[in-house]
C-alpha cells in the first residue's frame, strides 16, 4: 500500500513537473522597431538559433510580448533578435548587450525584461530616424478607455534605470509623435532624449518621461476641456482622467518611478500647453510641475486664467512659462493672465519662472531649445542624492478649501499614517490612523479655520493648514 502511494505521489511530481512553464514577457520594444516585424529569442534551450520559426514571440497586447519555455532546471541565457544576429538586440546605447541570465527550478515562472534597441537601427540605420536607443515603444495602442480610443505610448527611460535600482521623477508629455524622433515628428524634434542623455551625462539624477502621441483629427478636442465654437475642443477633462487614474497607475505599477506629486511634472506646447495648465490647476494632487510652452490658451479665452484663478493651491508647486517674442502678442498676454490667477490662486513668486526670449517662434525648434532650461528648474531639488524625494516643510493638504474630505498630498500609498485635525482651540476632530492618501470625511466640520497634522510611523509630525468651508 505504501509503495503504491509513493508511486501516486512521483507520478504527480512528474505530471507537475512535466507542465513547469517559464514565460518570458517583453514588456517595451525600441520605438524605431519596424512596424509588423517579428520578435525571436534564442538561447541555450534552442542551440542559440536566432531564427528558430517556434520561439517567436506572442503580442499579448499593451505593447508587450511574450513566450512560454520549457527549459531544463539550470542557468538559462538568452538574447532576442529580429530573425537573425544582424539584428540582435543591443543596450541602452545601442552596444553589446550581455545574455540574459536566470535561474530555472522548475518550477512555473514568469520573468519580465524590456528590450532596450536593436544593434542594426542604431545610428541613422533605420532611415530618419532619430530616436535615441532608450527611447522605447511602451504600446501602439494603449486603449484610452474614458474616450473609447487607442494610442501610441513611447518612453523615455535613463541611462543608468538598467543597470540601478534608482527610482525616477516621471514627465508625462503631449504630441509624442515631436518629442524623440524626427521621423514621426511635423516640422521637427524636441530632441528631449537627446537633452536628457546630454543632462545625464553632466550629473543629472534622471528622469522618466511618458510621450502619449496626439489624436490627430482629435488632437483640438482632446486638448482643450472647454469648446471652441470654431475648431471644437471639450474632451480635455476625459483626456486629463485617462493620463490620472488609467496611464499613471500603469507607469507606477510597472516602472521605478517616484510617484509622488513633487515628483510628477505634466509638460506640452502650444494646445499641449493648454491642457498642461489644465491638468497641473485640476490636479494638483497629482502634478506639482508644469511646462507650458507657447501656450494656445486663446483657444479656451478666459476660462484658462478663470479656472487656474479658482483652484486654490493645494501644495508647493513650479510651473514654467515660456514663449517667443516672435510669437503674436496675445500668446504672451494670455500666458501672463494666467500667470496673475496664479497668484489669485495663492502661489507665490518663487512658484512661477515667466520668460520671452526676443527671437522664440512658435516652432519645434524653439521649444527643443527651452526644453533642457524647463525641465531642469521644474525638478531642480526634487530628489536627493540618495534619491530620495526631498520632503516639504510643511504638510500639503488638498482640496484647501475644503468641503467634504481632505487628503494628504505626497502621502506614500503604502503607509498607514497617524492623522490628527486640531481647531484652532486646540480641539481634537479627528485623531485616526489612514492608508496612504486615501480621504478623511471633513462634511461634520463647522466652517472655520484647522490644523492637520500627520506623521508615518513614529516618525516626526508634519503639519499644514486646513481652511474649511
Amino acid at each position: 500500500m505504501q509503495k503504491q502511494l509513493w508511486k501516486t505521489l512521483l507520478l504527480l511530481f512528474a505530471a507537475i513537473t512535466a507542465h513547469a512553464q517559464l514565460t518570458i514577457k517583453v514588456t517595451s520594444i525600441p520605438v524605431n522597431t519596424p512596424a509588423g516585424a517579428s520578435i525571436y529569442i534564442a538561447g541555450s534551450f534552442n542551440n542559440w538559433n536566432p531564427s528558430d520559426a517556434t520561439k517567436i514571440l506572442t503580442a499579448v497586447g499593451s505593447g508587450q510580448y511574450s513566450i512560454v519555455l520549457n527549459p531544463p532546471n539550470g542557468t538559462v541565457e538568452y538574447k532576442f533578435t529580429r530573425n537573425g544576429w544582424p539584428t540582435v538586440e543591443g543596450d541602452a546605447t545601442g552596444g553589446e548587450q550581455p545574455n540574459h541570465s536566470i535561474t530555472y527550478n522548475g518550477q512555473p515562472k514568469t520573468v519580465e525584461v524590456a528590450i532596450l534597441s536593436w544593434k542594426d537601427l542604431v545610428g541613422g540605420s533605420n532611415p530618419g530616424s532619430t530616436a535615441a536607443a532608450n527611447v522605447q515603444v511602451l504600446d501602439n495602442a494603449f486603449y484610452i478607455p474614458q474616450l473609447n480610443r487607442t494610442r501610441r505610448i513611447l518612453l523615455y527611460l535613463p541611462p543608468d534605470y538598467q543597470t540601478t535600482t534608482k527610482k525616477y521623477p516621471v514627465l508625462y508629455m503631449h504630441d509624442g509623435q515631436n518629442l524623440f524622433d524626427a521621423a514621426t515628428s511635423f516640422s521637427g524634434e524636441w530632441k528631449v532624449d537627446e537633452s536628457l542623455n546630454a543632462l545625464f551625462q553632466q550629473g543629472d539624477y534622471g528622469c522618466i518621461v511618458v510621450g502619449i502621441d496626439n489624436g490627430e483629427q482629435f488632437r483640438l478636442d482632446e486638448y482643450s476641456p472647454w469648446v471652441n465654437a470654431d475648431y471644437g475642443g471639450g474632451q480635455g477633462a476625459a483626456y486629463v482622467d485617462f493620463i490620472v487614474n488609467t496611464l499613471k497607475p500603469y507607469i507606477d505599477d510597472h516602472f521605478r518611478t517616484l510617484s509622488g506629486r513633487q515628483t510628477t511634472g505634466i509638460m506640452g506646447s502650444s494646445m499641449g500647453g493648454l491642457i498642461s495648465m489644465y491638468a497641473f490647476s485640476e490636479h494638483q494632487d497629482i502634478f506639482a510641475k508644469a511646462g507650458i510652452l507657447s501656450p494656445a490658451f486663446w483657444f479656451a479665452g478666459s476660462s484658462p486664467a478663470v479656472h487656474v484663478a479658482a483652484h486654490s493651491k493645494q501644495g508647493a508647486s513650479r510651473v514654467y512659462f515660456v514663449c517667443g517674442g516672435d510669437e503674436p502678442q496675445y500668446v504672451e498676454d494670455d500666458m501672463q493672465a494666467v500667470a496673475n490667477a496664479m497668484t489669485t490662486a495663492g502661489f507665490t513668486t518663487d512658484e512661477k519662472f515667466f520668460t520671452v526670449p526676443s527671437d522664440g517662434q512658435h516652432s519645434e525648434w524653439f521649444w527643443a531649445r527651452e526644453f533642457p532650461d524647463a525641465y531642469e528648474w521644474l525638478f531642480a531639488g526634487s530628489v536627493s542624492a540618495t534619491g530620495a524625494p526631498v520632503a516639504q516643510k510643511d504638510l500639503q493638504v488638498y482640496p484647501n478649501p475644503a468641503n467634504d474630505w481632505v487628503r494628504v498630498a505626497d502621502a506614500t500609498s503604502s503607509k498607514d499614517l497617524d492623522f490628527q485635525i486640531l481647531g484652532i482651540d486646540g480641539k481634537i476632530w479627528r485623531d485616526t490612523i489612514v492608508h496612504g492618501a486615501d480621504p478623511v470625511f471633513t462634511g461634520d466640520l463647522p466652517a472655520g479655520f484647522y490644523i492637520v497634522k500627520a506623521r508615518a510611523g513614529r516618525g516626526k509630525w508634519r503639519s499644514g493648514r486646513l481652511v474649511k468651508w
